[in-house]
């Protein structure tokens, strides 16, 4: 089973790059991991924020599998503590049996046919982050929560 983060467009601070890849390597071992990032739609300063939701919508469904395990990076997702997220990550690798695909979208959130093919909604936090920041946000929260299940001090450190 493989994670895949799916995003949209590229984080253009290299300091932002450089430390989400640091985490995302640290995982090497342990879990399979890849990031990939889709390019930002064109021109949409006068596209209409429902429009510009469908488009982004309809480029990460053309990204995903039908056997994909969906997870939006979403405001309205559950939220956990950090052992609370290891166990329900740990949960889901022992019984999924299929790769899962979490997914930090745009500005504007998700379409409403993004919202029905998600198999889950996962809150990092009640604040709002750039989207560039979430990146490197969740890259340490999936690699705190590999820790945590492989017994490696970095949680308590």
């Amino acid at each position: 089973m493989k994670v895949r983060i799916l995003v949209l467009g590229r984080t253009d601070n290299p300091h932002l790059r450089l430390l989400t890849n640091d985490y995302l390597k640290r995982l090497t071992g342990m879990l399979r991991v890849e990031m990939q990032e889709l390019d930002d739609l064109k021109n949409t300063q006068n596209m209409p924020v429902e429009v510009r939701k469908r488009k982004e919508g309809e480029k990460i469904l053309k990204a995903l599998s039908p056997k994909d395990y969906v997870i939006l990076l979403d405001e309205k997702g559950k939220t956990f503590t950090s052992e609370q997220w290891a166990a329900h990550l740990a949960n889901k690798l022992n019984h999924l049996g299929r790769d899962m695909v979490f997914v930090i979208g745009g500005a504007y959130g998700f379409s409403e046919e993004l919202y029905r093919r998600a198999d889950e909604k996962l809150s990092l936090s009640p604040m709002t982050f750039s989207h560039q920041l979430v990146r490197l946000i969740f890259a340490e929260q999936l690699y705190r929560a590999f820790s945590i299940i492989h017994g490696k001090p970095y949680h308590n450190a």
